[in-house]
């Protein structure tokens, strides 16, 4: 059962972990970095497989240009750093020498979105989904917790094909009982709660928030459907298509280009006579601050959410 435990633990802890145990696995699995391992957490597999680590140092394009060149031996190539160095700056390497040839490259970024935090807004990544998504053979994920992480990274290991995966630098709260109950499959969403006036459409660390705001709706005699749509392309249109009348999509980036635009995009080409409400980041950078209290200020956070929702309806 999906619910909110109150338990924390981090999703780029899981990345580590499991590059771990996908390196007893495959033994021609290798990871690179950026000069970030102890951030990104590759650092778990350096220790363990030394050989198979190489640390590029501050140079984001040639981390991308090696793991280019590591794919084309018939290596499965993790490549890591923050999704502002990760996807930012070597956008036109990833797009022309990674996804033109569809190289079997995941790119798994952490510290996206706003919740960076104190870092400020040069260091919170709120364009990665808009930008990684328009380039062609690319695959585009945000896991929702720890135990999802887990899956995430086993189900990419498998993929042939570049991957960009996002996810926060913060401790999220963990919404599965066990990885068992975690499961992810590339291309398809999961109803996590029943629902008959709304859908919600979450993705990545916004999910649980999206729980959270379900259970404020539900005292307030407000059915909510909640859906987690962790791949945010390939998109799964028949989630969508089967959703209620009124869909609301929530994410921590900014709201031109991400999944409320993937979202809309499904409703205009599908024909779908289907309501739509963004809630995301506003086309404007971060700001400094505690990451609870940016998810606040830019309304993020569960509460948030439910009184617009609840503000929306009352409005007719």
């Amino acid at each position: 059962m999906v619910k909110l435990s109150g338990v924390y633990k981090g999703m780029r802890k899981a990345y580590g972990e499991t590059l771990v145990e996908l390196g007893e696995k495959y033994k021609n699995l290798v990871v690179l970095d950026a000069d970030l391992s102890s951030s990104t957490q590759t650092a778990m597999f350096a220790k363990k497989f030394p050989e198979r680590f190489f640390n590029v140092g501050i140079a984001e394009q040639n981390l991308m240009g090696v793991s280019a060149g590591l794919a084309t031996t018939d290596k499965i190539v993790f490549a890591s750093s923050f999704a502002m160095f990760a996807a930012g700056r070597p956008w036109e390497i990833i797009r022309n020498i990674i996804a033109y040839p569809k190289l079997n490259v995941k790119i798994v970024a952490t510290h996206a979105g706003i919740t960076v935090g104190e870092d400020g807004a040069s260091h919170q990544m709120t364009e990665d989904i808009a930008i990684m998504r328009a380039i062609p053979n690319m695959v585009v994920i945000a896991p929702s917790d720890y135990y999802h992480t887990k899956n995430v990274i086993r189900e990419i290991a498998k993929y042939k094909g570049p991957v960009y995966v996002r996810m926060p630098r913060r401790d999220t709260e963990i919404i599965y009982e066990n990885e068992e109950e975690a499961t992810f499959k590339i291309g398809e969403g999961k109803v996590l709660k029943e629902g008959e006036d709304l859908t919600i459409i979450a993705t990545g660390e916004e999910v649980p928030e999206a729980l959270r705001a379900y259970e404020i709706l539900k005292e307030n005699n407000i059915s909510a459907e909640i859906v987690e749509l962790a791949t945010i392309k390939p998109i799964d249109k028949d989630i969508i298509k089967k959703a209620n009348d009124f869909i609301v999509t929530l994410e921590d980036h900014n709201i031109i280009g991400g999944l409320g635009s993937a979202v809309s995009e499904v409703i205009a080409t599908e024909g779908l006579n289907k309501r739509l409400m963004m809630i995301g980041v506003p086309d404007v950078f971060g700001r400094s601050g505690k990451a609870d209290e940016l998810l606040k200020y830019f309304g993020l956070d569960g509460e948030s959410v439910a009184k617009r929702i609840m503000q929306m309806i009352k409005n007719g």
